[in-house]
């Protein structure tokens, strides 16, 4: 009993001091050296220059003849001019939302009752093995996009932070997300005819409600009871362009009417998927729409996306299109992101150009504090051994929020476990 309650005693010990320590790396200024900086912002491509972080935030960006003789931080890295980057931002995922596709009692993506207001963020597990994977691979932050319920509107994604913290999630219901195109059943006009008649219709609410607002003939009561419903506020913040919508088309016809959606309610648009966008590159170029896609999709899934191509993206940023990299996996896979921005580099795009499609372009479509290592940024930094987009590239270290982020994941556990020579019994053997 004694041997007991020593244990515990030790075990809260060691916890607290655990909990000092986590307190005082998070309060470490830090001084990165010597670095290969890709900035993704007005400065370019710094060498053997120095980053600064304090607080979490990127406070100095030093190119090679600006750096102080002395350097005052907690930490000082020389980074050995390897590779500095902002951290990636997956798209397109369903990480911490979905442990293990075929076992359904881990799948909080979707829900045949979810609508417009279906925030999937509620559901969100910050401590999936997967997310340990995900850095691996560069990734500091993902835009999760569930896919919701059967109507055009399925829902609404939202941003984390790949910390692993509790509090992990930055960014709930920040784009509305919708589904065009081709079903099984039905047409794809009904669906376009769907999305305009509630635009319409919500349009023609909010002009009313400002009307009424601004009388004074109708007392308090009566203004109140015309309240608007959630869906109708979210659909005022895509009306206001406060919310992006995201929506998913292929086809060059369900574009060109995205387009003039955009047009007539005033929308931030970003079209996703996007197979047939080289048809019409020009016209989404003139709208100044994103496009998020992916970097790998070389054959037609469907009907609607005849035109997948590797050169796609190539093709759309010649025409002036900001180009999103999208994940082209499942979650357990988005690690693969920078080998999928590679891919495109290998087909046409300009490696600055492939880094700005998964980080900058990102942010500022989203309106993140990241995907730039730039003055005020969230220090969201990921060192790498070599080119981030060449396959035998590692994550050599990252931080997130000025914080160090472990780079061991499940698999690296599993690997130890099995391979690693002990005393114990092996666990595997071929």
């Amino acid at each position: 009993m004694k041997n007991t309650q020593l244990l515990t005693s030790l075990r809260y010990v060691l916890l607290g001091a655990l909990t000092v320590t986590t307190s005082v790396v998070q309060a470490e200024s830090i001084a990165i050296t010597n670095a290969t900086v890709y900035t993704v912002a007005k400065k370019g491509v710094l060498f053997q220059a120095t980053v600064m972080v304090d607080e979490g935030k990127i406070t100095a960006v030093y190119g090679k003849d600006e750096v102080p003789e002395s350097l005052s931080a907690d930490t000082i890295i020389d980074a050995k001019e390897r590779i500095l980057t902002p951290g990636f931002i997956a798209t397109h995922n369903l990480l911490g939302l979905v442990e293990v596709g075929a076992v359904s009692d881990t799948r909080d993506s979707s829900d045949k009752d979810a609508d417009i207001t279906f925030d999937a963020s509620l559901a969100f597990n910050p401590k999936s093995t997967l997310i340990a994977y995900a850095r691996k691979g560069g990734i500091t932050s993902s835009l999760v996009m569930p896919y919701g319920g059967e109507d055009v509107i399925t829902g609404q994604s939202f941003v984390v932070n790949l910390s692993g913290d509790f509090d992990s999630v930055i960014m709930p219901q920040n784009a509305v997300i919708v589904s065009l195109g081709a079903s099984g059943k039905g047409s794809r006009a009904t669906k376009l005819q769907t999305l305009s008649n509630e635009l319409e219709d919500a349009q023609k609410a909010l002009a009313k409600a400002e009307k009424v607002k601004a009388s004074s003939k109708k007392d308090k009561e009566e203004k109140e009871a015309e309240t608007p419903s959630r869906s109708e506020l979210v659909l005022n913040e895509l009306l206001s362009g406060d919310k992006p919508l995201i929506a998913y088309a292929d086809r060059a016809t369900d574009i060109l009417a995205l387009l003039k959606l955009k047009q007539k309610f005033n929308l931030n648009l970003i079209l996703a998927g996007a197979s047939d966008a080289v048809l019409v590159s020009d016209e989404i170029a003139k709208a100044n729409v994103v496009v998020m896609m992916s970097a790998i999709d070389n054959l037609p899934s469907s009907f609607d996306s005849l035109h997948n191509s590797l050169t796609n993206v190539a093709k759309l940023t010649d025409a002036g299109v900001k180009v999103i990299i999208s994940n082209s996996g499942e979650s357990y896979n988005i690690n693969q992101l920078c080998f999928d921005a590679g891919v495109a580099v290998a087909n046409g795009v300009a490696a600055t150009t492939a880094l700005a499609a998964v980080t900058a372009n990102v942010a500022d479509s989203f309106n993140l504090n990241s995907g730039r290592i730039a003055v005020g940024k969230n220090a969201d930094l990921v060192l790498w051994s070599s080119d981030p987009f060449e396959i035998s590239t590692k994550v050599d270290a990252m931080w997130i929020n000025g914080q160090a982020m472990s780079l061991k994941s499940r698999q690296d556990a599993l690997r130890e476990r099995y391979t690693v020579e002990t005393g114990m019994p092996r666990a595997y053997t071929k």
